[in-house]
């Protein structure tokens, strides 16, 4: 499965890559238990613990977040995974419109 990873350190490019569709992996990415905010068609993978670890904000992904257009009250912290989701459920491929909008929005190409 291809995802989109925003770091949370500003200086850690943002990048796509293919996983395994483990929770293991998911849990290695985030660094811990996983907790998800969906969007349309989409959703994103964040460490559920990040308040109390602290993790550190991750601006970029809370942007990509509400421009997508989904609102958060709550501060977006820790490495953020983005994925789709198929109608009976199942996890897919980051749609290639919210990569677009990441390209847009970071000014930088990534390729799966």
């Amino acid at each position: 499965m291809t995802v989109l990873i925003i770091p949370a350190r500003i200086n850690e490019c943002i990048r796509v890559e293919r996983i395994e569709p483990a929770m293991e992996m998911r849990q290695s990415l985030v660094g811990g238990n996983v907790e998800a905010i969906s969007g349309r068609g989409w959703h994103v993978l964040l460490n559920d613990q990040a308040i109390h670890i602290p993790l550190p904000p991750n601006p970029r992904a809370e942007v990509l977040i509400r421009e997508a257009g989904t609102p958060v009250e709550d501060t977006v912290s820790g490495t953020a995974v983005f994925l789709g989701h198929g109608s009976n459920g199942t996890d897919q491929d980051v749609p290639g419109h919210l990569l677009g909008l990441a390209e847009r929005l970071f000014q930088t190409r990534l390729a799966a």
